[in-house]
């Protein structure tokens, strides 16, 4: 089994769900250990996240625990699969760890979706827009690390390039589009980046606007990740100092309540695109 010192949230959504199937087995720990020829801390480590478990052990246990949710079974040896890191690993060390989970997370979901009120989304941020919001929300931030930060964020874009791009959705408040992030030049070049993106395949942008009457509040910058099953989806809540991850049945079903009453309230690609160009021509 590998070892992890600080694990990944992909990595502790693995373990937290293996505990799951134990608990619902009726199943101690040092059962479990017992089982796999090792001490009750294995299972501990395990479940953590903080040590790697191999995939056909996944499905040990799995048969062990009496699981009978094949896809879940198939998901879970999967992501045990793909425990090796992909390129934002490059900033370990470098970047808070919550900003390569979100990366991570963004890699494996088979669809996102993000709401914001205050920013574009992040993901599609250009590079001088991308440094005026985090010169803007981490002032003292050192040129090295802000320079990170704006080249993570854009690598992300990564998902958009791949042969079956990842189906993404930003619901975005008029608001967002009006602020001058850095500079009125910058803020253009922004919406007009923004306006291209709306021609991607794979992405919809809808707009939240002004003249909303019964607008529904939206103040933190939330994502939605599908994992390979309802059941492994994640929510994300993204603030200027902290990254959030939740992943509970009660939460999750408020945020997908949540996402829904957005898209009902937002224009379409269409409508959103007039806005766009109006704003444009305001600047």
């Amino acid at each position: 089994m590998a070892s992890a010192r600080q694990p990944t949230a992909r990595q502790a959504r693995l373990g937290a769900e293996l505990r799951k199937l134990r608990e619902a087995a009726g199943m101690s720990g040092t059962e479990a250990a017992a089982f796999l020829g090792g001490e009750r801390s294995l299972i501990s480590h395990v479940e953590a996240g903080r040590w790697g478990i191999k995939p056909e052990r996944v499905q040990f246990l799995a048969s062990h625990y009496a699981a009978t949710d094949q896809g879940l079974i198939h998901a879970l040896t999967a992501m045990a699969r793909e425990r090796r890191g992909g390129w934002w690993e490059k900033y370990r060390g470098v970047l808070p760890p919550a900003m390569l989970d979100l990366a991570e997370l963004e890699h494996h979901a088979a669809r996102l979706r993000t709401a914001q009120a205050l920013v574009i989304p992040g993901i599609f941020q250009t590079d001088e827009y991308a440094r005026a919001v985090f010169a803007s929300s981490s002032p003292g931030i050192s040129d090295d690390e802000l320079n990170a930060r704006v080249a993570h964020r854009v690598s992300r874009r990564g998902i958009f390039e791949r042969e079956s791009p990842t189906p993404y959705e930003a619901i975005i408040h008029e608001a967002a589009l009006h602020i001058n992030y850095g500079s009125r030049r910058i803020a253009r070049k922004q919406l007009e980046y923004l306006l291209g993106i709306t021609e991607w395949p794979s992405v919809e942008i809808r707009v939240i606007p002004f003249d909303l009457e019964a607008f529904i509040g939206l103040t933190p910058q939330l994502f939605y990740a599908d994992g390979p099953l309802s059941q492994l989806d994640t929510v994300v809540v993204e603030s200027a100092h902290d990254i959030i991850f939740l992943d509970a049945r009660a939460q999750l079903d408020k945020y997908r309540t949540l996402f829904a009453a957005f898209e009902k309230v937002s224009l379409d690609v269409d409508g959103s695109r007039k806005i766009i160009h109006r704003i444009l021509g305001e600047k």
